[in-house]
């Protein structure tokens, strides 16, 4: 889904990390006919304003306990690369976020970091190194797959991810349409069952895990419109080998857009276009933040009449939200149970609202008259 907003509402508080002279270059946008290649577009996309690599997973550690995890790298360009750029004058700003959820124990953790990248501390796409910052780190792995790294103060992940499943293209041939109008969308794949193992680090306690994990990456440069106040996005992996990415983006008259979409996979690995008529998404229990006030669905039911599915999404833990000022969002693990067709099914999954804990500033582009 498009997570711009974080890096775009972060923004507002570097402006002393960059140049502030306007540049007339545009910016590429998202359109028809992106000629997908791998490893090659693991790396970054520097003509386009924005970028995220986004994993998540659901892992069981040695202690027989449950565990979610998120890392994601954020590129945001300022301006288009000149000549004139220094150290002290980037074009983009490099932002992580990292949190894990200790599901047996009902703890959230979180944390975050911001570079220009000066002195080298952060950047992308260096040989085998694809975004960093500091000790945070995601690097591609000899014959496939990737490493992540991530250490905070009381908390840390060390994971090899091995994808099971050829990469999945979302929307038309890879271009997710988020709003009206040729451009406004993302170039948006995943890879939505890595086969994972390593080692967590919670409080001085380190835990070997193994699981499955969630690799999403966008690059764009539009932004939403005027009217579209958050969205609500979901990914599920069933234990039957299938997987679910779904998205819902919320109108401020309370409707939702028609851009809505998603993609089912199925165990094989062939994906299925799901479109905003295809599926109904229905709000249940709610938690309200005592940070942000936010009242967050941490409770949804789920049907898609084309695949024969019905399931009810609950939050692993009620407390996952982010509250990293300028902007918060609540983003965690999940469980699902359901149908589809006479069978029972079970999905582990992660779960991203925004809008509730705060608006869009920012992000939503102005109305054009």
């Amino acid at each position: 889904m498009n997570r711009s907003f974080i890096s775009s509402l972060l923004l507002a508080g570097l402006a002393g990390f960059v140049s502030p002279k306007a540049v007339a270059d545009e910016w590429a946008v998202a359109l028809p006919g992106w000629p997908y290649e791998f490893p090659r577009d693991h790396h970054a996309h520097p003509d386009f304003k924005t970028e995220w690599w986004y994993f998540t997973g659901n892992l069981t550690g040695d202690d027989k306990r449950e565990y979610g995890y998120q890392l994601t790298f954020f590129r945001q360009g300022i301006q288009r690369k000149t000549e004139a750029e220094t150290r002290f004058a980037v074009g983009e700003i490099k932002l992580a976020h990292f949190a894990v959820t200790e599901i047996s124990g009902k703890r959230f953790h979180y944390g975050q970091k911001v570079s220009r990248g000066a002195f080298g501390e952060a950047g992308f796409s260096e040989g085998d190194r694809v975004a960093w910052i500091d000790d945070w780190e995601l690097r591609l792995r000899d014959g496939g797959g990737f490493l992540l790294q991530a250490r905070d103060a009381a908390f840390a992940l060390e994971l090899s991810l091995t994808p099971q499943k050829p990469p999945i293209f979302h929307g038309e041939n890879g271009v997710s349409q988020k709003s009206e109008g040729a451009g406004r969308a993302s170039h948006y794949y995943s890879l939505t069952r890595l086969e994972t193992a390593g080692r967590l680090m919670i409080d001085g306690r380190a835990v070997a895990v193994t699981g499955w994990s969630w690799f999403d990456q966008e690059w764009a440069t539009n932004q939403l419109t005027e009217n579209q106040t958050g969205w609500d996005w979901l990914s599920l992996q069933f234990e039957d080998g299938t997987e679910l990415m779904l998205f819902q983006i919320r109108l401020k008259d309370g409707g939702r857009d028609p851009f809505s979409h998603g993609t089912w996979i199925d165990a094989l690995g062939v994906s299925t276009a799901v479109k905003n008529e295809d599926f109904e998404l229905l709000a249940g229990r709610t938690w309200r933040s005592s940070a942000t006030g936010g009242n967050y669905p941490i409770e949804w039911k789920i049907r898609i009449p084309k695949q024969d599915l019905e399931v009810t999404v609950k939050a692993a833990v009620d407390d996952q939200e982010l509250v990293l000022r300028p902007i918060s969002y609540w983003e965690g693990s999940v469980r699902a149970t359901g149908t589809r067709g006479a069978q029972a099914i079970l999905a582990r999954g992660y779960l991203e609202m925004t809008g509730y804990g705060g608006g869009l500033v920012g992000l939503q582009a102005p109305e054009t008259r």
